[in-house]
């Protein structure tokens, strides 16, 4: 599956991993949520063109991932979706500050993105977006913040499946060829808006026929217990540590003074 299609389809079974049941799936989802905001802020306050301090923070994900047995494939395709606009960030530095410096910053830019995002994706995938929606309200996220990321998330699903029957169609009346993408992109484009703004309506008359209120209610009770508030702590101090330590860069001296 090619074009709008794979996107779509990686994002839709990254979600379908949430459905599982997991023993980390029941660890209250504002303490993951925490941790990946407190690893975001740290990660972000490095000098830029840093790498070698960043390495420790990998920790986190591929103990979330290893845990709760993410599977490979569907993980990294849905990373892959992302990738593009980080790439567009990353390269330029190559040729604004030619040589190491250039390439260190393209380096630093890339981990950071694999920090944050992957961190994000595998909270995603783990907890699902509802229970993460749930924790963003409890933390003090406004109520109508929320909401406009359930229905974007949901409706991203939506929107795509509009824009792949619209790219199926338009494959078999040009018997699939190509070489006009760019000068049918506009018409593309504007007809799927039309199409999206028809559909945006029909669902707001569906929610509103099913009293909806402006909130969605959690699909189950959560609360926060001593074993949540251990893995809160036992991470909070792993990052903050790893922040202020440079842990590779002490493990080579130590290993360079014992050799």
């Amino acid at each position: 599956m090619k074009g709008p299609g794979a996107s779509l389809a990686a994002l839709r079974d990254l979600d379908a991993l949430s459905a599982r049941d997991l023993p980390l799936a029941r660890l209250d989802p504002r303490v993951p949520l925490l941790v990946t905001l407190l690893l975001s802020v740290l990660v972000a306050s490095f000098p830029r063109g840093e790498v070698q301090a960043l390495v420790p923070f990998l920790l986190w994900p591929a103990t979330i991932a290893s845990l709760a047995a993410v599977p490979v494939r569907p993980f990294f395709r849905a990373l892959l979706v992302p990738l593009p606009f980080v790439l567009l960030a990353a390269l330029p530095a190559l040729f604004v500050e030619p040589g190491p410096a250039g390439r260190a910053i393209a380096a630093s830019v890339l981990l950071r993105f694999l920090l944050t995002v992957t961190s994000a994706l595998l909270l995603a995938a783990v907890w699902g977006l509802p229970a993460l929606a749930w924790a963003m309200q409890e933390l003090g996220a406004p109520a109508v913040l929320v909401t406009q990321v359930l229905v974007l998330w949901r409706y991203l699903f939506v929107l795509g499946e509009e824009a792949v029957r619209m790219d199926r169609a338009r494959t078999m009346r040009s018997f699939g060829r190509r070489g006009r993408e760019l000068a049918l992109a506009g018409p593309f484009l504007g007809t799927l808006l039309l199409r999206s703004q028809d559909r945006a309506e029909r669902i707001d008359r569906a929610l509103r026929a099913r009293a909806f209120t402006g909130s969605f209610p959690a699909l189950r009770p959560w609360r926060f217990g001593a074993g949540d508030a251990a893995f809160l702590l036992l991470w909070s101090a792993a990052l903050v540590f790893f922040r202020l330590v440079d842990v590779p860069g002490a493990l080579g001296r130590l290993l360079t003074g014992a050799a």
